[in-house]
């Protein structure tokens, strides 16, 4: 007897439809599967004999061969155990083969029959809709997750009777619904505030800056300045995500299994901050099965970098391209899979390996061929696309004990926001949504400066060594100035105050 289930599996962030065929024959009892499975699919023999044997129903005594197709995709993961089991009842007569062309099957089984979370559920689910499918049918705990999908019909199972039964038509599942508009409505989590920070208003300013046009940016400067206290507080002042992003952003964890069951979607820009011992498939991605790393767990929210020399200067070139292209390529014998990564890089490190260069206070210890080599393992390809540039000095005392109130996150959040509607405007023809991301093309269209500011840039070059892509990036950056003070046109101090945000990318200062 022949049976045929569907199912999916999830290459890169989306899913494709995988049909699950099982033969039953007459002959020595054998149970054989095909189409490329990888070992924790062989396995799922072991785990679907041992339910369907305690969920009450008879397993066959004869050779059962099951074919995942298409048979040239590696198939991994635990999630076509459902499936199979339901293919094998299928084929023995106990579940109706019509209604399997109607549903898509995904979970995990239990030795005891109970259906198991999976990874993945929201792409699969996106891959249900486009194919037609009347539902889908996955384990309870990622029931939530799959149904911010709207137009498919999302069936939360708990265990293999339960759903026989339903299959069978002798009982009903109540479909899974949730109101995406109250996820996105609810408060932000954030127990930190822009107004815990004493001092460095220079840095705050670029923060928001940063904020508002989407542009990298590196601190520098002495420990205990709080360039990791202003890092933590930027995602307190970048514009909510919108749900489109979310849905992007919540695909990369959902594949990687870092999405929490009792939440249905990312709705907050994610803070990434890795350890300076990442290694580069870390950082990237990679393993004999491509993984997303920290670039894509950052897609559409911000990856902070402490200690930026500290990091392998291998790991941080391989930073470069997905700062440009906003996406990664992972490539291997078999398959060549790409993840988002279009996110905002914020670093910091000290000014020399000791930390006190220039710092008025303490006296630095640190040779001049050390301090070279410190900063020397920050390419200078590499600071080229950092837009933001920006000293945080050691906190003066008087800063620290003052009573003055300092600006709140939500205050500044509301000028970014302005900021960031503006430049939606102006970019709505294009793929793009914030300055960061324009192109030469659209740098040349809309940001033309005055002959005051041609020649205080004329200068500027001239003067720090800037490079070509240092100029385009002054552009941007006081593009994104004008945009908060909601000017049409790009003045004098708007450029003036774009070259101090590139103040450390002098000639000779990084190689």
């Amino acid at each position: 007897m022949l049976a045929r289930a569907l199912s999916s599996a999830v290459l890169g962030v989306d899913a494709y439809i995988v049909d699950v065929e099982v033969d039953i024959r007459r002959g020595l009892p054998s149970f054989h599967t095909v189409g490329l499975p990888e070992a924790a699919v062989k396995e799922s023999k072991d785990r679907v004999k041992s339910a369907i044997n305690n969920s009450g129903y008879r397993f066959p005594d004869d050779r059962i061969t099951v074919n995942l197709a298409p048979a040239d995709i590696k198939k991994e993961g635990t999630g076509f155990d459902l499936p199979i089991a339901v293919g094998i009842l299928a084929a023995t007569g106990i579940v109706p083969r019509n209604i399997l062309s109607e549903y898509l099957i995904l979970g995990e089984l239990s030795l005891d029959g109970r259906i198991k979370p999976i990874r993945g559920s929201l792409p699969v689910a996106l891959s249900a809709k486009n194919s037609g499918l009347r539902g889908i049918i996955v384990p309870k705990d990622n029931a939530k997750e799959a149904s911010v999908v709207n137009g498919i019909g999302v069936l939360p199972v708990v265990n293999l009777a339960e759903l026989v039964e339903f299959l069978c038509g002798l009982s009903a599942i109540r479909a899974e619904s949730i109101d995406v508009q109250s996820i996105f409505e609810q408060p932000p989590s954030d127990d930190i505030d822009f107004s815990e920070v004493r001092g460095q208003e220079h840095a705050k300013r670029a923060l928001e800056v940063a904020a508002a046009g989407g542009h990298n940016m590196i601190m520098i400067g002495p420990p205990g300045a709080g360039k990791t206290m202003l890092a933590k507080r930027l995602a307190t002042i970048l514009p909510p995500i919108t749900f489109e992003e979310a849905i992007e952003t919540t695909k990369v964890y959902s594949v990687v299994g870092m999405l929490k069951k009792d939440r249905a979607l990312i709705t907050q820009q994610p803070f990434r901050s890795p350890h300076h011992t990442i290694s580069d498939a870390g950082l990237i991605g990679g393993g004999h099965i491509p993984r997303p790393g920290e670039v894509s767990l950052a897609h559409n929210g911000v990856l902070f970098l402490d200690e930026l020399p500290e990091f392998k200067k291998n790991v941080l070139e391989v930073l470069r391209q997905p700062m440009e292209d906003g996406r990664v390529t992972i490539a291997r014998a078999l398959t060549s899979i790409t993840y988002p990564a279009r996110f905002m890089l914020v670093a910091a490190m000290n000014p020399c390996p000791c930390g006190y260069f220039s710092d008025p206070n303490h006296e630095c210890t640190c040779t001049h061929a050390r301090i070279y080599r410190y900063r020397s393992k920050v390419s200078g390809p590499l600071m080229d696309r950092i837009d933001i540039h920006v000293e945080v000095p050691a906190v003066r005392y008087k800063d620290l004990s003052g009573q003055y109130e300092a600006e709140s996150s939500a205050a500044v959040r509301k000028r970014v926001r302005q900021a960031r509607a503006i430049q939606s405007e102006r970019l709505k023809r294009t793929k793009i949504h914030c300055n960061a991301q324009m192109t030469n093309r659209q740098i040349k269209r809309y940001c033309p400066i005055d002959g005051d500011s041609h020649s205080l840039l004329e200068t500027a070059i001239d003067k720090l060594g800037l490079s070509a892509r240092a100029f385009n990036r002054i552009l941007k950056i006081a593009r994104t100035i004008a945009d908060l003070e909601q000017a049409e046109q790009i003045a004098v101090h708007h450029v003036s105050e774009a070259i101090q945000y590139r103040s450390l990318d002098r000639a000779g200062l990084f190689t």
